[in-house]
């Protein structure tokens, strides 16, 4: 088992004027996370989700080269975990025209390490929209999440829908675009990674489930950008959205223990020793 390693932070376009800001962390033994951020680029840009600060100063290089600090209008935080909000405070002070959209929640949960603007914010609940110029960015909270405070982005007019830690999976390598998965991977990465993220799973109700889930595939979305998952398109829309429905059925991930984590530790010891084989 080899240490961590995260990739490079690049923008990558999925719909008229929204850029995917990619990166990822190699997480053996299961493969690769993605670690992703949104921009949309219109009459008022959004910049959705912060980063980590593990690459802040990469994630903001990738930002601005797609849009100018001055320019950025909105700030929309899914929640206030470290990947999604890591980078908060360095994008306000570069972005002095922009407010943040967040909730009451959020902004108590942050106070355990920051103090958070307030003059700057703005509260958005699930299923308030926001205008942002050209369009009407609409809060929607995804089926699946690890945190009270999530609300997913819908944008009407991409029919892009921001998922936040829905739909998550792990890859065998880098990718950005879910097509790359072969059908069998693609299952497996969105239970394994539904599970990771809502161990909770197996204790819900089929019939509320299927509400729940029917209402944010009920937008009418396209396109899938979440903060763990390669693009979602496609066939593979209706795919993602069937599979989330299921996750009530599906036995629970069997964790890591301690046995494993021996064995990782004894085979890098071992491929640490003079004349062992590196790959």
């Amino acid at each position: 088992m080899a240490a961590p390693v995260v990739h490079d932070v690049r923008p990558y376009p999925i719909a008229d004027e929204t850029f995917l800001i990619s990166w990822g962390i190699d997480a053996p033994p299961v493969g690769h996370f993605p670690v992703n951020s949104l921009v949309i680029r219109g009459r008022e840009p959004t910049v959705v989700d912060t980063g980590a600060p593990a690459v802040r100063d990469e994630w903001l290089g990738a930002i601005f080269t797609v849009v100018e600090p001055t320019d950025v209008r909105w700030i929309f935080l899914s929640h206030d975990d470290r990947d999604h909000a890591g980078n908060l405070l360095a994008l306000l002070a570069a972005c002095p025209n922009a407010t943040l959209l967040t909730t009451w929640f959020a902004i108590g949960r942050m106070a355990e390490e920051w103090t958070t603007p307030m003059n700057r914010c703005r509260f958005v609940n699930d299923r308030e929209p926001v205008d942002i110029g050209d369009r009407v960015l609409v809060s929607v909270r995804p089926p699946v999440f690890d945190n009270p405070t999530t609300r997913g982005a819908y944008d009407p007019v991409t029919q892009v829908y921001w998922s936040v830690d829905t739909f998550a999976t792990n890859t065998p390598h880098p990718m950005l675009e879910s097509d790359e998965l072969a059908d069998g991977d693609f299952r497996d990465g969105q239970l394994l990674g539904g599970r990771l993220v809502a161990p909770w799973h197996r204790y819900l109700d089929q019939g509320k489930w299927d509400g729940c889930v029917g209402a944010v595939q009920d937008l009418g979305v396209a396109v899938v950008a979440g903060c763990h998952t390669p693009v979602i398109r496609g066939r593979r829309v209706a795919e993602a959205f069937e599979l989330c429905r299921g996750l009530p059925a599906v036995e629970p991930w069997r964790e890591f223990d301690q046995h494993d984590l021996d064995g990782w530790m004894a085979e890098a010891g071992a491929l640490a020793e003079p004349g062992a084989p590196t790959s």
